[in-house]
């Protein structure tokens, strides 16, 4: 890919991102460039990736082939008021943003520009992201495949109808944190049980890992592979059988339903 690729903001995911392309050595370090509000933010992200860095919006703007907006939600309408008139005629923008649709990054813009909606998720800071992207009509197979490379170079990408991003941010967006919880509450448990916390959260990260991957890699239902660990009058099966009287299911979909509402109410 011969593009120049500009984010404006520096947080944790643009970080990610950042660091993906240049580790997979998609684009020359030369090729991106980065504004930020916060210097010191900006000077971290020069020093660890060696990327260019511009003093203003309006500069990473005018030189962008692909533009990610990583900004705050409530910020998007000042900065895009702010670049709209430097950017490039056939600019492709990526919104990382939660609540704001492809029709109002448009209409902030006052015309029908290119608009690539993705939602990644924290897993890009270690290369295993899971990001959904949504294209506007106007971006053609061949510019949403640069940015699909993008997303790609720190993890996994699908593409996704917009009508879908809420159901992404429950099951993709916001999980992290469900399982960063699960984590935890088997470590404490085998603390409990007299096992020092360092080993108790490797045990259960890598138990969490494994069986991920044992899901994406042998396409087998998670039913059947949970099936397989149940043995009869087991360990195992007594445990799923405490956790199913606890509602664990319909606590995990609870709390995926109040995160998908919440994301549509903040498109409103």
């Amino acid at each position: 890919m011969d593009k120049i690729v500009g984010f404006i903001g520096c947080g944790n995911m643009a970080s990610a991102m950042i660091g993906g392309i240049v580790n997979s050595r998609l684009l020359p370090k030369e090729r991106i460039v980065a504004s930020n509000r916060s210097k010191e933010k900006l000077e971290k992200v020069r020093n660890k990736y060696g990327i260019n860095t511009a003093n203003n919006n309006k500069e990473v703007a005018g030189h962008s082939d692909i533009l990610v907006l990583s900004v705050k939600p409530n910020i998007y309408s000042s900065v895009v008021d702010e670049i709209k008139n430097a950017v490039k005629e056939n600019i492709i923008v990526v919104s990382i943003a939660p609540g704001i649709s492809i029709k109002d990054i448009q209409d902030m813009f006052e015309k029908d520009i290119k608009v690539v909606r993705a939602m990644p998720n924290t897993p890009a800071l270690v290369g295993e992201g899971m990001s959904a992207l949504c294209p506007s009509a106007n971006v053609s197979k061949e510019e949403l495949l640069d940015v699909m490379n993008i997303f790609e170079s720190f993890g996994k990408a699908e593409v996704v109808d917009e009508k879908l991003i809420d159901a992404v941010v429950a099951v993709s967006g916001s999980s992290p944190a469900y399982v960063y919880i699960f984590i935890e509450a088997m470590a404490d448990a085998a603390v409990l049980e007299g096992m020092p916390r360092d080993k108790a959260y490797r045990f259960a990260a890598q138990a969490v890992l494994g069986s991920a991957k044992m899901v994406l890699e042998t396409g087998l239902h998670p039913g059947e592979l949970k099936d397989m660990v149940c043995s009869p009058g087991g360990t195992t099966i007594e445990a799923v059988a405490t956790l199913e009287d606890m509602g664990f299911r319909s606590a995990v979909i609870s709390a995926m339903k109040s995160c998908t509402e919440k994301s549509r109410k903040m498109a409103k």
